[in-house]
């Protein structure tokens, strides 16, 4: 295991979350590869989507359905600022993540987080392990209760 599936490993533990971080053959980059590797629906996977506040520079994680698209101009009245897609070398340099590997936990800095209540129609969700490859499976509720999400 690399440095970013070695800590989201440790932030499951801690949060007493029985999980293997499985890698697979395939990438998992986009929903629909994930949902293919891990032999689920596309919804039940968890895309971790990372923008930046335009006037804050606040990161701002989304954990969205792998069904579903966002609504950038909602979440600019939710948060009161326009969102921007985050730089890739903030973003690894803030969370330790690179972009198509980014978990919803284990960030180096905490990012406010909102996750999609879609999520919560699953028994188990799939998500990112902190590398392109690497994914780990959790109840969507646990996910919210660790990543301290705000439901949209």
């Amino acid at each position: 295991m690399g440095k970013s599936t070695t800590r989201v490993q440790a932030a499951l533990e801690a949060a007493g979350v029985e999980t293997q971080i499985l890698h697979l053959p395939a990438s998992t980059r986009t929903a629909d590869d994930a949902a293919r590797a891990c032999d689920c629906n596309v919804a039940q996977i968890v895309k971790s989507l990372i923008f930046t506040g335009s006037k804050s520079g606040k990161l701002l994680l989304l954990l969205v359905s792998g069904a579903h698209q966002v609504d950038l101009a909602a979440f600019a009245e939710e948060t009161g600022e326009p969102l921007l897609r985050a730089d890739p070398k903030d973003v690894r340099a803030r969370t330790g993540f690179a972009i198509g590997g980014v978990a919803p936990v284990g960030h180096l800095e905490a990012p406010a987080t909102y996750m999609d209540r879609s999520l919560l129609d699953y028994d188990m969700v799939w998500a990112a392990a902190g590398a392109p490859n690497a994914v780990f499976q959790i109840k969507p509720d646990k996910l919210a209760d660790m990543t301290g999400a705000a439901l949209f």
